[in-house]
């Protein structure tokens, strides 16, 4: 058997609007390629990534539109709070490049 196999990257995507929905839900979810090519989609268009191996766990066996379980709200609200400061993050640099630019 060989020890250096590597296990399949895992990925879900996760969204919430709370006009539409009262939790979060899974938009998206996948195991190895597909996984690799949402991580890429992701990465291309500037969202943020969280890397949590136990979350992903159990968001991977959610169905697609699927909100997520009670028991999840405090983990995913702390995902939730990574993600608004992350935007912040950008929005912060996005000005000071266009104030630069001028």
């Amino acid at each position: 058997m060989n020890k250096d196999k590597k296990k399949p990257t895992i990925a879900a995507v996760l969204e919430y609007d709370n006009k539409k929905n009262p939790a979060p839900r899974v938009t998206a979810r996948g195991r190895g390629f597909m996984a690799e090519k949402i991580i890429e989609l992701a990465k291309k268009h500037g969202v943020p990534i969280k890397e949590d191996p136990a979350l992903v766990q159990i968001l991977a066996r959610l169905e697609i539109d699927e909100e997520i379980p009670p028991e999840l709200y405090k983990v995913v609200a702390e995902i939730l709070a990574f993600v608004y400061s992350a935007n912040e993050q950008y929005r912060g640099k996005s000005s000071k490049l266009k104030s630069t630019n001028l």
